[in-house]
């Protein structure tokens, strides 16, 4: 489904915009993510952005739909699919907190920074690449068009290593974004549960919910033991229940002699 999102969206935009290419490069610049942009209200951008290819980058493009397709369809298969969109959405949303952490550096410490937008999906690839560097590090795997495999925790450090590079370049709000969503794939991976977020908030909705009914059930059963214990001195009779609201039976002959 991310594969097909993507190239739907850049042949959207690559057959309307032959006919209305202005328009059309004003609505995909709504939908980059640019840090003012974002502080001013465009909220929607940390994730569209992720959505947005340029009609004119083909094999960039073509690039991080390969690598969506191989690196989505591993994980998958053995962590599901709401792990995976999880991972996903978290390692985009790293990559924009990244690009606006950085172009806020820059006003503040005042290094240069070209102000271009963020689009594209690296960040969130970056994501997906440092969580299975990081739970398959072991594997063999062929980095295209490299005629010979190698580990993929090595896989996973060389593209660190290409974004760290790309930090001395022009584009440091995109380097930079991509080593913000490869770290938020290994915060994923290490804090988040097997399964994805959505179980997660499942599971801790129905354990407070049960909680909840079952300390009610207990109170309950400890109000009618105290007024079934006045009910019975009334009637010259002495029982005792503990603190569950359980009857205790004085005259077991077991727990005396175990006592």
């Amino acid at each position: 489904m991310l594969v097909v999102v993507n190239l739907a969206s850049f042949f959207i935009f690559l057959i309307v915009s032959l006919a209305f290419p202005r328009p059309t490069f004003q609505l995909m610049g709504r939908l980059m993510f640019v840090p003012d942009s974002f502080l001013h209200g465009a909220l929607w951008q940390a994730i569209t952005y992720s959505f947005i290819h340029p009609p004119g980058v083909v094999v960039g493009t073509l690039f991080e739909l390969l690598s969506i397709w191989f690196l989505v369809g591993f994980l998958e298969s053995i962590h599901g699919t709401n792990w995976v969109t999880s991972l996903y959405t978290i390692s985009v949303l790293g990559a924009a907190a990244a690009g606006l952490a950085i172009d806020a550096g820059s006003g503040t410490l005042g290094y240069t920074l070209l102000p271009l937008p963020l689009y594209g999906c690296m960040g969130g690839i970056f994501g997906l690449l440092t969580a299975f560097g990081l739970l398959y590090g072991d594997m063999q795997v062929t980095l295209f068009p490299l005629p010979f495999s190698m580990k993929a925790r090595t896989m996973a450090l060389i593209y660190v290593l290409v974004a760290l590079a790309l930090l001395y370049g022009q584009e440091r709000m995109l380097a930079f974004s991509m080593l913000g969503g490869a770290l938020a794939g290994v915060v994923w991976v290490r804090l988040a549960p097997r399964q994805g977020i959505r179980l997660k908030f499942k599971f801790a909705f129905s354990e407070s919910w049960y909680g909840m009914r079952n300390r009610y059930y207990r109170w309950k059963r400890r109000r009618a033991a105290r007024k079934f214990e006045v009910y019975m001195r009334e009637q010259g009779r002495t029982v005792k229940f503990d603190g569950q609201g359980h009857l205790i039976d004085e005259d077991n002959d077991d727990k005396k002699r175990w006592n």
